[in-house]
């Protein structure tokens, strides 16, 4: 059982499929991998996403919506992901990757406010991203989603990268 997370199981937290393998997950990183993306990105990923990526470096999760406080351009009352992605460059969907983070700030015009590391599917307009305004490049960010159809609004979903895996639910849960 992973340390940060305690008692929540990871093993079954992951849809396996051809497309994200092929897009998202990448092997587990290393140390260096670590330092190199996070000194490209200028910002400290969070433990629990270190840790996450070290049982698996990205991909599809089975649960993929979360609630939100407020409504979006996706729903009344969450949004959902396509993926997240994972810690390096090499694949498509990864933090430095051609459709990283770097990607959404200076071709989609989000704002500059820390790392989006999980897409929605809108095919990209609208993001997740780790924020953090409040906390500093190398502090604990929280995770917000960013709303392109209306303006870039920004909705706060979860206080940690930790809380947000642990609050994702099934699409069912959000049946009207």
């Amino acid at each position: 059982m992973p340390q940060i997370y305690g008692d929540f199981d990871l093993t079954d937290f992951w849809e396996e499929s051809d497309y994200a393998n092929r897009e998202y997950v990448d092997a587990p990183p290393d140390q260096q991998t670590i330092d190199a993306v996070q000194e490209r990105l200028g910002y400290r990923v969070p433990a629990a996403y270190i840790e996450l990526s070290r049982h698996q470096n990205g991909g599809t999760p089975r649960k993929i919506c979360i609630r939100s406080p407020s409504r979006t351009t996706w729903a009344e009352d969450h949004v959902a992901i396509t993926g997240i992605f994972s810690i390096g460059s090499r694949k498509r969907y990864s933090l430095c990757g051609e459709c990283g983070s770097a990607l959404w700030v200076e071709k989609g015009g989000y704002p500059n406010i820390g790392v989006y590391f999980a897409d929605c599917p809108s095919a990209g307009h609208d993001m997740i991203c780790l924020d953090y305004r409040k906390c500093g490049p190398n502090g604990e960010p929280s995770v917000v989603h960013v709303d392109q159809k209306w303006d870039y609004r920004i909705t706060f979903l979860a206080e940690t990268f930790e809380s947000f895996i642990r609050g994702l639910s099934s699409e069912d849960a959000f049946d009207n």
